[in-house]
C-alpha cells in the first residue's frame, strides 16, 4: 500500500513538472525515432521487400547464396576465437598488473596498452599488419625472404581483432581481480594449497562470470567489426563486409536488410546474455571492494615468466602502433625504404584534399560531442533519480545501441531516411546531410556516456537534490546547477569519449558518407584497399595525434578543474 502511494506520488510530482515532461517526451521521440525506427524498418523491408507482402522470400533468396551461409559461419568462427583469446590474453595482464609484483617500466606498457585502442582508428592495427608481414612486408619479405606469405584472411582478422580487443578484457578483469577479497585466496594458500591450485579452484570460479562477460563484450564487437575485415579479410567474407558489398555492389537493399536483420539477432542474443545474466552474476559472486591490500607475488619463479611474457605481447602491440607513423616516413612502402620523407605529410593537405577531411570529421564530431554528453547526462539522472513509467524502456532503447553493429545502423538508416518517414518524404532532407552522420556519432557513443553516467550518479545522495527541490528549484535548475556538477568527471570524461569514439568511426557512416563530406576514416580505408599504405598511414598518424591529444587535454582539465581536485581542496 505504502509502496503504490509513494509510486503515486512521485507521478504527481513529475506531472507537476513542465520541464521534466517535455525532456521525457523529446527523449523518447529521439530513441525511438533514430533507433528503434531504423531497425524495423529494416524487419519491415525483409518481410515484404520483394514487393510481394509478408513472406519469407528475401531470407529464403540470401540463404540461398553460397557467399552468405559462408559469411555467417566465417563471421562466427573469427568471433569465437577473438572472444576466447582477447579473453585469455585479457586475463593475464589483468593478472600481472593485480597480483605480480611488476616495475615501473612494465606498468607503463600496460598503461599504454590499454590507452593505444581507445585513441586510434579500429583498422590500425591491419595497416601494421599489412606493412610488416605481408607480401612485401618489412619483416617476412625484406628481413626474413619470405615471399609466398599471406596475411590476409581468417587468421590476419583473428590476430588483428584478438590484439585490438584484448585491452577491453585487460580493464574489465583487472576491475573484478581488484575487487576479490585478497583473505579468500590467503585462506587457501594457509591450507597449503599451491598458488596454480589457488588460482583453479578459488580466484578462477569467483573469476567466470566475469570471464563470460569479457568473452561476449569482445565476441559483439569481432563480429560487428567491418573496418579490419575489409582491409585484411581478403576474399574471406564476413557479414559485415557481405552487407556492405550487398548494397553498394550488387545494390540489392532488400538483401542488404535482411542480411543486417541476421547479424542483429546475433549480436541481440550475446548482448542479452551478457546484460541481463553474466552482469548480474558477476556482482552477486565477488565479495566487494578488498578489505586490505593483497600481498603481491614477489617468487622471482612466478613473477619473471609471467612479466617477461606480458612485456613482450605489450612491446609487440606497441610496435605494431608504432609503425603506423614510421611507415608514413618512407617513400614507397614495400619497393624502397630510404631516405625518409615528410612528403606524405605534406601531401596530406596538398594533394588529397586532407583539410576538409580533417576539418569535416573535426566539425562533426565537435558538434556531436556535446550533445552526445549531454543527453547521456539527462538519461542516466532520469533513470536513476526520476520514477516513471517509461523509465525502463529508455534505459533500454539507449543501451540497444551497444548492441546494433555499425554496418546494420547504417543500413537501417538508408532505408528509413532515404525516402523519409515510412517514404512519405517527411524528414527526407537529412538524408546525404550532415545532420544524419552526427545523429549516426551521437545514436553510437550514447550508450558509453549512459553506462558512465548512471555509475557516477548511484554514488549521489539523493538527499542533496531534494533539498534545492524544497528550497523551490524546479528540475532543469536542479540538474543544471546541483546533478551536473557533482557528475562534472564524468560528463567531462564523456564529451571526450564521445569526440574519440565520433572521429574514430567508420562501419556505420561508410553506407551514409556522400561526396560533400570527406572523413579522415573513410579515407584511411580507401588509400588502404589501394594499397596506397605510405599517405595511409600519414592519415592515420594525424588522426591519432588529435586523438591522444583530446584525451591528454581532458585528463588534465579533470585533475585541475574536476570534482575530485575540490573535494581534496576541502578535505
Amino acid at each position: 500500500m505504502a509502496k503504490s502511494q509513494g509510486a503515486a506520488l512521485d507521478r504527481k510530482k513529475l506531472m507537476a513538472d513542465p520541464v521534466m515532461v517535455c525532456t521525457i517526451v523529446v527523449l523518447i521521440a529521439f530513441l525511438t525515432l533514430f533507433i528503434l525506427y531504423p531497425l524495423a524498418i529494416l524487419l519491415v523491408d525483409s518481410f515484404v521487400g520483394d514487393g510481394s507482402g509478408f513472406s519469407l522470400s528475401v531470407f529464403q533468396r540470401i540463404f540461398a547464396m553460397p557467399n552468405f551461409t559462408r559469411a555467417i559461419t566465417n563471421t562466427l568462427k573469427v568471433g569465437f576465437l577473438v572472444g576466447i583469446l582477447s579473453t585469455v590474453v585479457g586475463l593475464l595482464f589483468a593478472y600481472v598488473e593485480v597480483y605480480v609484483r611488476v616495475g615501473r617500466v612494465v606498468g607503463g606498457l600496460f598503461r599504454v596498452v590499454s590507452m593505444l585502442p581507445v585513441v586510434s582508428p579500429p583498422f590500425v592495427l591491419s595497416l601494421s599488419m599489412i606493412m610488416l608481414f605481408g607480401k612485401a612486408g618489412l619483416i617476412t619479405r625484406f628481413l626474413l625472404g619470405i615471399y609466398d606469405n599471406s596475411v590476409y584472411g581468417f587468421w590476419g582478422i583473428v590476430i588483428v581483432q584478438s590484439l585490438t580487443f584484448f585491452p577491453v578484457c585487460y580493464m574489465m578483469l583487472k576491475g573484478l581481480l581488484k575487487n576479490i577479497d585478497p583473505s579468500l585466496e590467503e585462506a587457501a594458500r594457509d591450507m597449503g594449497a599451491s598458488r596454480s591450485k589457488v588460482f583453479l579452484t578459488v580466484t578462477l570460479p569467483l573469476l567466470l562470470p566475469g570471464l563470460g562477460n569479457a568473452f561476449l563484450v569482445t565476441f559483439i564487437e569481432s563480429i560487428a567489426d567491418f573496418a579490419n575485415p575489409m582491409i585484411i579479410g581478403g576474399s574471406y567474407d564476413t557479414l559485415a563486409t557481405t552487407i556492405y558489398l550487398q548494397i553498394t555492389g550488387a545494390y540489392d537493399k532488400a538483401g542488404a536488410a535482411a542480411m543486417a536483420v541476421v547479424l542483429l539477432c546475433i549480436t541481440l542474443l550475446m548482448f542479452a546474455v551478457q546484460k541481463y545474466y553474466l552482469e548480474a552474476r558477476t556482482a552477486a559472486t565477488l565479495t566487494g571492494k578488498a578489505s586490505r591490500g593483497r600481498m603481491l607475488i614477489g617468487d622471482r619463479s612466478v613473477a619473471v615468466p609471467l612479466t617477461i611474457l606480458c612485456a613482450l605481447a605489450a612491446f609487440f602491440v606497441i610496435m605494431m602502433y608504432l609503425c603506423v607513423p614510421i611507415g608514413a616516413l618512407f617513400p614507397t612502402w614495400g619497393y624502397k625504404f630510404t631516405p625518409l620523407t615528410f612528403k606524405w605529410f605534406g601531401q596530406v593537405f596538398t594533394r588529397y584534399k586532407g583539410l576538409q577531411a580533417f576539418r569535416d570529421s573535426f566539425v562533426l564530431s565537435l558538434i556531436s560531442a556535446p550533445i552526445t554528453a549531454l543527453l547521456s547526462m539527462i538519461i542516466s539522472y532520469l533513470v536513476v533519480k526520476r520514477k516513471f513509467r517509461t523509465r525502463g524502456f529508455i534505459e533500454a532503447v539507449s543501451m540497444l545501441a551497444m548492441a546494433v553493429p555499425g554496418t546494420v545502423l547504417g543500413v537501417g538508416y538508408i532505408r528509413g531516411f532515404s525516402g523519409g518517414l515510412f517514404h512519405t518524404g517527411l524528414l527526407s532532407g537529412i538524408y546525404g546531410s550532415a545532420a544524419i552522420l552526427i545523429i549516426v556519432f551521437v545514436v553510437r557513443s550514447l550508450p558509453t556516456g549512459t553506462r558512465s553516467g548512471i555509475s557516477a550518479l548511484r554514488q549521489i545522495d539523493k538527499s542533496i537534490e531534494e533539498s534545492a527541490y524544497d528550497m523551490g528549484a524546479d528540475s532543469f535548475r536542479v540538474f543544471m546547477t546541483v546533478t551536473l556538477p557533482l557528475i562534472k568527471d564524468s560528463f567531462l570524461s564523456g564529451l571526450v569519449t564521445a569526440f574519440v569514439r565520433s572521429i574514430t568511426a567508420i562501419s556505420a557512416i561508410i553506407l551514409l558518407v556522400t561526396p560533400q563530406f570527406l572523413l579522415i576514416t573513410v579515407q584511411i580505408n580507401e588509400f588502404a584497399e589501394k594499397g596506397s599504405y605510405s599517405i595511409a598511414c600519414a592519415f592515420a598518424t594525424i588522426l591519432i595525434i588529435i586523438t591522444y591529444g583530446a584525451v591528454l587535454l581532458m585528463n588534465l582539465f579533470i585533475r585541475f578543474f574536476g570534482t575530485s581536485r575540490k573535494l581534496k581542496e576541502v578535505e
